[in-house]
């Protein structure tokens, strides 16, 4: 039966374990790794610290759906194993790869390469895990985003859609400040996603909650790009909403979101950033980030096995009051816009987060996540 872990579990560690997040990482000497599959898919890998054939390390696969060097999503999770390399002296592999092909391909290989704990960058291995994780039950294996029912496999979820809540409700806000250049007065929005998969519904969903309770009239208009690797489809739709009206767009994107921000730049418009802290990416265009703690989930993951603690079987779900997913400071943004700088709209969003923290306001979730998803 499957186990409730409290999100305590890994939201203990945060503030003591993890600098705040920021800026992108070093992804270190790349090489390529065989998967010992029938496809024989080669995929990038990255062997960080520690020699292959020291047995005394605890040995760590990471496989990641898109690449490193996206300043989102994978290099939070990496900044969090590479912060257990340091800490621990663990032997890491990472393993890139951009198609379903090389997704299950590098998890076989991980399998097939015994590792102590592999863990699956996010739902993008949904399906490979449910498949294989019981043909090698002496591997720990942990996944993001989405669970997983098996009895060696930790499942780490986020409630992305509460800080998607604060995000969506400081655009609504920001697209009322008129007096800001490049605000116009249409109260219309936008989100560009990565992949249409379901946890990327989870976000829009808060952030539109989040909009239309600020604003139940807004507009918001709403692409996919299909991918994680492509800045150019990112800057093409963003650039698209912007001629629609919008004044300031999230990206939730991954890779294909380092286009979103350079269209904000291009366009004399705005946008939010995602998991890591972006607001220096494109500054002065940047009005906030929300950042999910994905670093942490990783580098507490390792922890547990390195300390003999991981629990297979078991889901942890981490929220704003967790300090699982938080919005940036907006101190960028206030140093370009000066004297123009919209606090109400900072004092704002620090009311809706208690209002969160304490229940009076419930944010909706799209079906399949929450705190009781199975």
């Amino acid at each position: 039966m499957k186990k409730k872990v409290l999100a305590m579990f890994l939201a203990a560690g945060m503030a003591a374990s993890l600098v705040a997040c920021g800026g992108s990482s070093s992804t270190g000497n790349e090489t390529k790794a065989e998967a010992k599959t029938e496809e024989k898919t080669e995929s990038k890998a990255e062997e960080k610290s520690g020699d292959s054939g020291d047995k005394s390390k605890i040995r760590v696969c990471v496989a990641y759906s898109g690449n490193l060097g996206d300043k989102s999503y994978n290099d939070s999770c990496n900044e969090g194993s590479q912060k257990a390399v340091a800490d621990f002296g663990i032997e890491l592999k990472n393993l890139e790869g951009t198609t379903p092909d090389e997704w299950k391909a590098n998890l076989l290989s991980a399998c097939e390469d015994g590792y102590d704990l592999v863990i699956c960058s996010s739902s993008n291995f949904q399906e490979y895990l449910q498949e294989y994780a019981p043909e090698y039950p002496d591997v720990k294996f942990a996944i993001i985003d989405t669970t997983v029912d098996a009895a060696n496999v930790q499942s780490i979820s986020f409630a992305q859609n509460q800080g998607s809540f604060l995000a969506g409700a400081a655009a609504a806000m920001f697209t009322e400040k008129t007096d800001i250049d490049g605000v116009n007065g249409d109260a219309i929005i936008g989100w560009v996603g990565g992949m249409d998969i379901p946890v990327l519904h989870d976000f829009y969903v808060g952030y539109e909650q989040g909009a239309k309770y600020i604003n139940p009239d807004i507009q918001i208009l709403q692409a996919f790009a299909g991918t994680w690797n492509d800045p150019l489809k990112g800057k093409e739709l963003t650039l698209a909403q912007y001629e629609q009206g919008a004044d300031i767009v999230m990206n939730v994107a991954s890779g294909t979101g380092s286009g979103i921000l350079e269209a904000a730049t291009d366009a004399g418009k705005y946008a939010i950033g995602v998991d890591l802290n972006q607001d220096n990416d494109q500054p002065g265009h940047v009005l906030t980030s929300m950042v999910k703690r994905v670093d942490t989930a990783c580098y507490l993951t390792i922890k547990s096995v390195v300390e003999g603690t991981f629990q297979g079987g078991s889901t942890s779900y981490l929220t704003v009051a967790d300090g699982g997913v938080s919005l940036t400071d907006f101190a960028v943004i206030k140093e370009a816009l000066g004297d123009k700088f919209p606090q109400d709209i900072v004092d704002k969003v620090a009311e809706l987060e208690k209002k969160i923290v304490s229940g009076e306001i419930v944010v909706e979730n799209y079906e399949g996540f929450g705190p009781s998803a199975k």
